[in-house]
């Protein structure tokens, strides 16, 4: 049996439900999705793109040869491009829950979401996570996830992520680099079938620090934790100065760059492949990916949004599905 990927409705006033009938008309069959949302939000959207309900996820595959395979949940406020309606916060967020009850349930193959607003969630839902990774994590039994971006060429795994640059010299600990490094190994050996991963680690400080000339995390926090993962086996460089690590000759030489704040790693990949970026979430005991954007209200309902993404985070998840054992 050859499970489908679910792939959630996200904002039903930006882009979402467009690129996922958009990705339709190019996967078609040959990576099977089914999107859960709501039917009128997806036909105004892309009102040229067919659209087959399904009762079961494991009517996807047939569906999919004559449209885009919908698991319909009723949202009860239509959708305006580019203007969420807080009475639709809620079905958001259970539309992701449903989402990950049935790739927990071993009913799909893997998770892949469309962008969320977060303050409109946080304005109409009282959502109580910086974003879609710490919810999924919450849903998942409060397991620690590490947020990856993959594009051709380039993964970057960033240890903080979603807080001031002012605060990230504080957050950043031996533990916590660690910990991101272990989780980080395992999911690139587990759903990338690298057996014994390169791992390039930047420093915080420019230069990574010269020796302790401009800051000393490299030497007091960074080295020390990285010591300890060699010791064990891990084939790590670092800390290497950030400016030098992104050059093509520089990332032929590791599988992943560990990163320590979130810009130091966003804007070489997005530099790298700006529309391609896939955003992979490691930790979490089911596979999960998104398009590497927002929800670009901006340019919603205009026809003019990119599915490149999208397409892409679709078949990293059948990829990581069939190393999982989750597809045939």
């Amino acid at each position: 049996m050859t499970l489908a990927i679910a792939l959630t409705c996200g904002e039903p006033a930006g882009i979402g439900p467009e690129i996922a009938a958009r990705a339709w008309a190019e996967l078609g069959a040959a990576t099977p999705f089914f999107l859960i949302g709501d039917r009128a939000h997806v036909t105004s959207a892309a009102p040229d793109i067919p659209v087959v309900e399904i009762e079961d996820p494991i009517a996807t595959r047939a569906a999919a040869a004559e449209g885009l395979p919908l698991l319909h949940h009723p949202f009860p406020a239509a959708a305006t491009p580019g203007r969420p309606d807080p009475a639709n916060a809620a079905s958001v967020v259970e539309v992701i829950a449903r989402a990950v009850d049935l790739v927990q349930a071993g009913r799909a193959a893997a998770l892949t979401t469309g962008p969320i607003h977060k303050k409109a969630l946080q304005d109409g839902a009282g959502f109580a996570f910086p974003g879609h990774t710490e919810y999924l994590a919450d849903l998942a039994g409060g397991v620690t996830p590490v947020m990856m971006l993959a594009a051709p060429g380039l993964r970057v795994v960033p240890v903080t992520i979603h807080i001031p640059l002012a605060k990230v010299p504080r957050a950043l600990t031996r533990d916590l680099l660690d910990r991101t490094i272990r989780i980080t190994a395992e999911g690139l050996r587990r759903d990338f079938g690298l057996r014994t991963p390169r791992i390039a680690v930047a420093g915080l400080n420019p230069h990574a620090g010269e020796g302790g000339a401009m800051g000393r995390e490299e030497i007091d926090v960074i080295a020390p934790a990285l010591e300890v993962l060699r010791a064990e086996g891990l084939e790590i460089a670092g800390p290497l100065s950030a400016d030098t690590m992104f050059h093509p000759a520089a990332r032929a030489r590791y599988d992943v760059a560990i990163c320590m704040y979130h810009d130091q790693a966003l804007i070489p990949v997005k530099t790298v492949d700006f529309a391609g970026g896939v955003n992979v979430t490691l930790g979490l005991p089911f596979i999960r990916t998104s398009p590497d954007h927002g929800t670009a209200l901006d340019i919603a309902g205009q026809g003019r949004a990119d599915p490149a993404s999208l397409i892409a985070a679709l078949r990293m998840a059948a990829g990581m599905a069939v190393r999982r054992g989750a597809a045939a």
